[in-house]
């Protein structure tokens, strides 16, 4: 059962906004601790800093030069996310060359992850849209879209508002007011679900909309 399924749904809700990464595609986890269970899968021991300084690299150049298509599924963000953060592992000595071969396995790790905890999340989503509007509020990479339609669940949420098409990231609250808006609702109405507390929940409840948290393994990764 997903972690979502525990919510307990306070009676003055009339719709929920939901976080997507880290909340409903990895159990409340952090993605980081997702990718590195992948490496260690894989067979990887560099020291968790060192994957810290990688991550943060795909992250930063994601964003500075992204190379991520709208059409781009979960399978196809892994890869280019994977393969960035095996540059950065090569450039600096902590991986062969040949380790870079591994790189699709690590994201199909990650893939099979994330499919496994969004089939979870289904279950409670489609219970919640016979009752509420539900609307997607998410920091993602233009593609999130592509993303929640290849795993099924864009049929649940009434709209989605993602960072890379509105041009407002979290921990921004003007971000969650476009969620309330796009329901139609008062921010006293609404439920923000969401994994991180500075991301998530004091911004959502800056603008008075009631909020739950969905704890998991934050970031970063530790020993």
């Amino acid at each position: 059962m997903g972690a979502i399924d525990s919510i307990v749904i306070d009676k003055r809700v009339k719709g929920i906004i939901f976080d997507y990464g880290g909340t409903l595609d990895s159990r409340g986890d952090h993605w980081s601790h997702v990718i590195l269970d992948g490496y260690r899968k894989a067979g990887f021991s560099f020291a968790t800093d060192v994957f810290i300084e990688a991550y943060i690299y795909a992250e930063r150049a994601l964003a500075a030069r992204p190379p991520v298509s709208p059409s781009d599924d979960f399978r196809a963000l892994m890869r280019k996310k994977i393969g960035l953060e095996m540059d950065w592992l090569f450039a600096n000595g902590h991986i062969k060359l040949s380790d870079i071969g591994k790189a699709r396995d690590i994201a199909e790790f990650c893939y099979r992850r994330a499919r496994e905890c969004v089939e979870e999340s289904a279950v409670t989503l489609s219970r919640l849209s016979r009752y509420y509007p539900l609307a997607l509020v998410s920091n993602f990479y233009g593609n999130l879209r592509a993303v929640i339609a290849d795993f099924g669940i864009d049929c649940y949420f009434k709209d989605i508002i993602e960072s890379a098409e509105v041009g407002v990231c979290k921990p921004d609250p003007a971000i969650f007011q476009l969620g309330v808006d796009a329901l139609g609702l008062s921010p006293s109405d609404v439920l923000v679900v969401g994994d991180s507390m500075s991301k998530d929940i004091i911004p959502a409840c800056s603008i008075g909309c009631m909020t739950a948290l969905i704890e998991g393994r934050p970031w970063p990764p530790v020993e």
